[in-house]
């Protein structure tokens, strides 16, 4: 594929990756990793590999409703890697209170190629905003 054929790969992959967390659906928000990959969540514990990345997704989801939209400010392909630098919007409900919480966050994707179809390989992002 040629630089924006892989671009507009990625854009597709990140903007599912939402679609799957604003729709609480696990098995899609953990397909769009490797099978190895990463999440670093902004003041959380690390969170590797399929099982893991279920077992904190699922925690995630079932403590709050979420629904993030993402800005995609930038994006780098590099052969096999490629990241992603993007900002986001998460409205959060929290389900046992019932509380409203706006985040700002920035986001790093480090993505790469696997077979033909690129997947999240490392997932880190940092708040720089929270309204209640």
């Amino acid at each position: 594929m040629e630089q924006t054929q892989e671009q507009s790969a990625i854009e597709k992959l990140i903007f599912s990756f939402s679609d799957a967390f604003n729709a609480a659906d696990i098995s899609k928000i953990v397909a769009s990793f490797t099978p190895g990959g990463i999440n670093m969540p902004n003041n959380g514990p690390l969170a590797q590999g399929t099982e893991q990345l279920s077992k904190a997704f699922g925690f995630l989801l079932n403590m709050a409703q979420i629904h993030i939209q993402y800005l995609i400010d930038e994006i780098i392909v590099t052969g096999e890697y490629a990241y992603a630098r993007t900002n986001s919007t998460v409205k959060t409900i929290v389900k046992a209170s019932g509380e409203n919480i706006l985040l700002e966050n920035k986001e790093l994707f480090v993505l790469r190629n696997d077979n033909g179809e690129w997947k999240i390989a490392h997932y880190i992002f940092n708040n720089t905003k929270t309204t209640k």
